[in-house]
């Protein structure tokens, strides 16, 4: 059986650590909760320790920490302070444990920060390219409600379940972009190296070739000499439409376009609502006021389109009349959304609703990304197979053409 490192506060709140062997990481957490502790970090021993070192050197990385890293940090220290530890004790164990030196420099400075007397949130604000102004807004709300362990917690899985949406997406779109790679690749090869094999051949016999494959012989003779000048210029193109992008008009325009396509649109949708639902429900049930989150909000949902929406719904609700309202006239949100935050303003359980509508949306991200990939994967080998049929027909054409020539 694998063996794991652990580290948990035992009754009288101290840290201790040691080595447990058994099946997987949720085996040794039930085992050390039946022995009366308090699980911090679990991690499998062994050599792979090293080679974690190894790639947590700093060459030349900024001092700011990870998006994964944080979002461990956030959950041990919910743990330690649920435990019922200290700020300083629950800091110090963070350091301790910190898994490379960056991280335990981070956290350092935000300790010494608390024992000169700041609040927590003052001390994360030091480190703003660590921690987001949601991160550090939310801590400020649960210090001063008193709620800091709890707030804590819902942080970790806000990020997450946003880690996890973000991986769904990008994991999902692995398989296709690999087999548009390989068909590239197949129709170049063909091009540049088999099809110039019979170039030769018909220039001898000077047969009048076939117009599909005159202009197959001209395609191959193009992205042989010049292939990699039009690569150039298709990144340069890229680098400027990227450039363009971070205009707010330019960006405005593709993100209204998006949200209007007939399957990315629909998936477009539920991504900003999961976003927006997610935060939103976050911040309020950590007593955030609804003007204040939605100001943070704003920042999260990567769509200018949305962003409007949001701005829009802020003016109606300083305005006494709601959020559901501007945000269902907006048109950038799912019909689900504005029910069910209509809902929660009606009851005055807006964060509750808030995140029912985040767990909708980001099942239907999820099946929607399924369902994209289902159509791109045949979508991209119809199109390699058409292609190399296209350039093997035009080859048999000109074949056909000599062999007529030679009767």
């Amino acid at each position: 059986m694998p063996a794991f490192r652990y580290s948990a506060i035992n009754a009288s709140g101290e840290l201790v650590r040691g080595t447990i062997e058994a099946a997987d990481e949720a085996a040794v957490v039930a085992q050390l909760r039946r022995q009366g502790l308090v699980p911090a970090r679990v991690e499998a021993s062994g050599g792979k320790s090293s080679i974690r070192d190894l790639l947590n050197m700093e060459f030349g990385r900024r001092g700011g920490l990870r998006r994964q890293e944080v979002t461990n940090v956030t959950r041990e220290l919910a743990i330690m302070l649920d435990a019922g530890q200290d700020m300083d004790r629950a800091l110090r164990f963070l350091v301790e444990t910190a898994p490379n030196s960056r991280v335990g420099r981070v956290l350092d400075e935000i300790r010494q920060a608390v024992r000169d007397g700041s609040s927590l949130a003052a001390a994360l604000g030091k480190h703003q390219q660590s921690f987001s102004r949601l991160y550090i807004g939310l801590v400020r709300a649960g210090e001063a409600g008193g709620t800091l362990a709890a707030t804590l917690e819902r942080l970790a899985t806000l990020m997450e379940r946003e880690r996890s949406l973000a991986a769904t997406v990008q994991s999902a779109l692995i398989y296709p972009v690999l087999l548009l790679v390989a068909a590239i690749g197949s129709i170049t090869l063909l091009l540049t190296e088999v099809l110039p094999q019979f170039v030769p051949l018909f220039e001898q016999n000077g047969v009048a070739l076939p117009r599909p494959t005159q202009i197959l012989i001209a395609v191959g003779g193009f992205v042989q000499q010049d292939g990699l000048y039009a690569l150039l210029v298709f990144i340069a193109l890229v680098l400027a439409v990227r450039q363009a992008l971070r205009m707010p008009r330019p960006r405005m325009l593709v993100d209204r376009w998006i949200l209007r396509l007939p399957v990315l649109g629909g998936l477009s949708k539920d991504i900003v609502a999961a976003r927006f639902s997610r935060t939103l429900g976050t911040l309020v049930l950590n007593g955030v006021p609804l003007i204040s989150a939605l100001g943070v909000v704003r920042d999260t949902v990567g769509n200018l389109a949305g962003v409007q929406a949001i701005d829009s719904a802020t003016v109606s609700a300083k305005g006494g009349a709601g959020l559901s309202g501007a945000l269902g006239a907006s048109g950038v949100f799912p019909l689900r959304t504005i029910y069910l935050l209509r809902l929660g303003e009606e009851t005055a359980q807006l964060g509750q609703m808030a995140l029912r509508a985040a767990e909708i949306h980001e099942e239907k991200t999820r099946v929607g990304v399924q369902r994209l990939v289902s159509l791109l994967v045949p979508a991209i080998t119809i199109v390699m197979g058409a292609a190399v049929a296209s350039i093997v027909a035009s080859l048999l054409l000109a074949m056909l053409s000599l062999n007529d020539l030679a009767n």
